[in-house]
């Protein structure tokens, strides 16, 4: 079986197919073969504006659709008449960008008369994982973090899940991106946090971690607001000052103390929430996706509070499958094209807000 992936949810243009031979149940664990992933970034477009701007995304998707798939059969050395089927990520995202994706892909489902299958976003990073030399076995906790979501997902099964948190406001990603901002670093503001606190001390500036009703819930716009307050009173200025213009008054090495200080906070409070997840529901593994999974801090804290409480292992996605490609899509795909039946591609509608909740299978 070969799944033709295409992802558009934000502003990653991207396509992908993935391969299983063997038999698929509920509860297996197969890994997944790859045969090719082509994703087209539009960060350099949007970097200039110091984040997404969604008719530009949209833009953009419209004019490399088309490209990235005929340059994922290339890669594979397939042809459209190889394929078995055509999963596409509907939800969540920008309305635009989702319309430009899943349109492609539910033209090429229904002139080619191929088996079609609408994809979660965001349980589709989880899925990344089964193209692992290890993938994931059941039951599993998920913890996915990205720019749009912060999710503690506990799967039972394929299309058995449970979110135990999520995000109140912020997502961690989104988070790391507006205080790269204020700090005056480079849009995406996840690798540029981290490339400063390097040379930073992460006890320079005392942050707080929010307290939330919900045990697994997450809340990161406190904490951006605190970097903003902190870094006014650090250089003098008032709550009215421009925040844009904050940046040209901190040296090199207040910025970089400042990002250690934030990174260390999110990071902790990402780690404390899972950890509480893993002593009370003991899975055998656990998997950290999305694209903050490719933060080395995290990762290392992951390690070193939770392997002793992990049966077998902390599974994080490949560094390459961590941002929005359509190797997840079409992973997440194979499953679906297993173990349930395909969708009309003429009745899809996009959903940019979904909640994964509402989309077992």
């Amino acid at each position: 079986m070969k799944i033709l992936g295409i992802e558009s949810t934000c502003d990653e243009t991207a396509a992908a197919i993935v391969e299983y031979k063997g038999e698929i149940t509920r509860g297996s664990s197969p890994r997944l073969d790859l045969l090719s992933s082509v994703i087209h970034s539009q960060i350099d477009i949007h970097a200039q504006f110091g984040g997404v701007i969604p008719e530009v995304a949209a833009r953009s998707h419209i004019e490399y659709a088309n490209p990235v798939v005929r340059q994922a059969l290339t890669e594979a050395d397939l042809t459209f008449e190889d394929i078995d089927g055509v999963a596409v990520s509907y939800a969540p995202g920008l309305v635009g960008s989702l319309l430009v994706g899943t349109l492609t892909a539910r033209t090429y489902a229904e002139v080619l008369d191929k088996p079609f299958y609408p994809i979660h976003h965001v349980e589709a990073h989880v899925y990344a994982n089964f193209l692992n030399e290890m993938p994931p076995e059941f039951p599993f906790l998920a913890l996915v973090v990205s720019g749009g979501h912060s999710q503690i997902v506990l799967f039972r099964a394929h299309g058995d899940y449970e979110i135990l948190g999520e995000t109140q406001d912020d997502a961690v990603g989104e988070a790391f991106d507006k205080v790269a901002k204020i700090l005056g670093l480079d849009y995406p503001g996840g690798p540029s946090i981290a490339k400063a606190s390097l040379s930073g001390d992460s006890s320079a500036y005392k942050l707080p971690k929010a307290r939330l009703r919900g045990k697994y819930d997450f809340s990161f716009s406190g904490l951006k607001t605190a970097v903003l307050r902190a870094v006014q009173k650090e250089v003098g200025v008032g709550h009215t000052f421009p925040s844009f213009e904050l940046a040209n008054r901190l040296s090199e090495r207040q910025q970089a103390d400042f990002a250690a200080s934030f990174q260390q906070v999110a990071v902790e409070t990402l780690v404390d929430k899972i950890k509480l997840a893993v002593e009370e529901y003991q899975p055998k593994v656990v998997v950290v996706a999305g694209g903050v999974a490719a933060n080395q801090a995290l990762r290392a804290e992951m390690v070193r509070r939770l392997s002793s409480l992990v049966p077998n292992e902390i599974i994080f996605t490949a560094p390459e499958l961590c941002t929005d490609n359509a190797a997840m899509v079409a992973a997440l795909g194979v499953f679906r094209a297993a173990l349930s039946g395909p969708s009309s591609p003429l009745d899809l509608e996009v959903k940019p807000s979904l909640s994964m909740r509402d989309s077992r299978w």
